[in-house]
């Protein structure tokens, strides 16, 4: 892109709109497909909170700024990634944001500025971005991860691969190219889910496409051979429908054998979307005004209106759709909008209780012991209450090493706060609750903490609470609709809680820590209760978390027997 600008400049023949349209003629019209494409799919199958939610994802993708509206979606009790269908178009943003803005900026400095020194500005603008995502990424993450300026460093590169050349020998090419594979084969093996994104790591596979970039080989066999001829031809392609294709798999839990399934399916669509529809011609010759009618533009402003559409009618819930009618439509939006709301409104009154009083329960975890509270508070009504929760924050007497940036500062604020305040109030009971990650926490090291401390209180440990993906509701609705099947298998179950629950048993079974599985007491055989009555009210509200009728139902028929022993 750069050597099309410059070149284009230096001939004077640069103009801005058709290098826009080049752009929208490339990216629009088989994007644009897939969503209306999913809006058809979403039309049949999708409940009309999923629908919304959806249109509100195609408008924002086609107009290019998804990646502000995915950042702002990003929490804890927000839509997991794998259920929101676009998902993947935030880096599309970010690129598009990159071509509007990149043109212009060089149009300028190749006015007002030599050559020598435009190199050098975009040179120190990569190193600025790429300090500034190393930086920003400890403090805020998120923000980091889905905006431009955190990641226009990775764009720049290729600018300054033409910008700084390098000519190579024919030996040294074949170097480079190998090089450059083997950084990308690394990148599988060193960066995980776990890895802070963008950072210094980041440059790893950034890197190896740069060195296969320079090394200016046509010819190489990893090139020239047909798999990377035809994958390269159909990659924008199968990058835009393999998220989409995952999300289905997810979302009608087809199991993960399925996604064998899918790498073909992605491959299968990604043809055909290059074959009918990257391969079409469009105009590529119009003025700014006319850059706006021309099809590929008309085309992404009738989809993303169409989206918007969708969205605020709040997903179509009209006679003209049936599934909106459906009592399992009315079933989901119960339990992801009224008890999300209901959860919400019970976590602030919970967050503006002061720790106080002397002795009783303690309560503390990250967002599974806040949703556990409720039911101990609606029990033990006279009893002392406290609690130190925080969203994603595992009980630790030390500091968090597994989490960083600002969800590290929280996790060791909260996690100091809890011992403070155990000192102060000397709990006669300590509830320890956490989503995952048990087999990363020594809990034995928070009692000997506690007791050198001073600290006599026994300590429960809550093993993990059954858990669905994408969710518990969801589960329900689409396959389990029978009020009175309220003990059962399905895929969608998290199963390696089960390997949890074993260790945790092993670990803990001779330990003067009291384990309470409540997989044990909730599951059989690998099937699990999953509605407390036979109003299909379920466990938890989401995923994972605790609806409060099933807070109450787990305290009152597991816990509280338990806990009253020490009180």
């Amino acid at each position: 892109m750069t050597k099309i600008i410059i070149e284009k400049h230096e001939q004077n023949a640069f103009s801005i709109s058709q290098f826009y349209l080049a752009r929208a003629n490339r990216i629009i019209p088989p994007f644009a497909v897939l969503c209306l494409a999913l809006t058809i799919l979403g039309w049949f199958v999708l409940t009309p909170i999923e629908y919304s939610t959806l249109g509100l994802h195609i408008s924002s993708s086609l107009t290019f700024v998804s990646n502000f509206v995915f950042w702002k979606e990003s929490g804890y009790f927000e839509a997991g990634s794998h259920e929101k269908w676009l998902l993947h178009t935030w880096s599309l943003s970010v690129e598009w944001q990159f071509y509007i803005l990149y043109p212009i900026a060089l149009a300028l400095l190749m006015k007002f500025t030599s050559m020598a020194k435009l190199k050098a500005l975009i040179l120190a603008s990569a190193i600025l971005s790429l300090l500034l995502s190393m930086w920003a990424t400890d403090i805020w993450p998120t923000p980091s991860y889905y905006l431009l300026p955190t990641r226009a460093w990775e764009l720049l590169i290729g600018g300054l691969a033409y910008l700084y050349p390098y000519s190579p020998r024919k030996s040294q090419q074949n170097y480079m190219v190998w090089g450059g594979v083997t950084l990308l084969i690394l990148s599988f093996v060193f960066l995980t889910k776990h890895t802070p994104w963008p950072s210094s790591l980041t440059v790893l596979p950034v890197l190896a496409t740069y060195l296969i970039i320079q090394a200016r080989s046509t010819n190489h066999i990893v090139f020239t051979n047909i798999i990377s001829q035809k994958l390269g031809s159909w990659s924008y392609s199968i990058y835009l429908w393999h998220w989409p294709i995952a999300v289905a798999i997810y979302t009608f839990s087809l199991g993960s054998s399925a996604g064998y399934l899918g790498i073909l399916l992605s491959i299968l669509c990604g043809y055909i979307s290059y074959r009918f529809v990257e391969q079409a011609k469009f105009s590529a010759k119009l003025s700014l005004i006319d850059m706006v009618k021309s099809k590929p533009v008309t085309l992404m402003l009738f989809t993303a209106g169409l989206g918007y559409a969708i969205h605020y009618s709040e997903g179509v819930s009209s006679s003209y759709r049936s599934i909106s009618n459906t009592e399992e439509a009315k079933y989901l939006a119960q339990y992801h909008i009224d008890n999300y709301r209901k959860v919400k409104k019970a976590a602030t009154t919970f967050d503006k209780n002061k720790q106080s009083g002397h002795g009783g329960i303690f309560i503390w975890g990250d967002s599974h012991a806040h949703a556990l509270s409720y039911g101990i508070r609606e029990t033990f009504t006279g009893v002392t209450v406290n609690q130190v929760t925080a969203q994603g924050c595992r009980p630790l007497v030390k500091q968090d090493t597994l989490t960083t940036g600002s969800a590290k500062r929280i996790c060791d604020k909260a996690n100091k706060k809890a011992i403070s305040s155990i000192l102060n109030i000397k709990p006669d009971v300590i509830l320890l609750v956490q989503r995952r990650r048990h087999d990363e926490n020594d809990f034995r090291e928070i009692k000997r903490h506690l007791t050198q401390q001073g600290i006599n209180a026994q300590i429960i440990l809550v093993g993990p609470v059954p858990q669905w993906q994408p969710s518990l509701p969801n589960t329900i609705a689409k396959r389990h609709f029978d009020p009175n099947e309220r003990v059962f298998y399905d895929p969608s179950f998290v199963s390696e809680l089960f390997n949890v629950n074993d260790m945790l048993k092993q670990t803990y079974k001779d330990s003067d820590i009291l384990h309470i599985s409540l997989l044990d007491k909730l599951c059989e055989e690998r099937r699990c209760l999953a509605k407390i009555d036979h109003q299909n009210t379920p466990l938890v509200w989401d995923y994972g978390h605790l609806s409060l009728e099933g807070s109450v139902f787990v305290v009152e028929n597991i816990l509280k027997q338990e806990i009253a022993r020490f009180l």
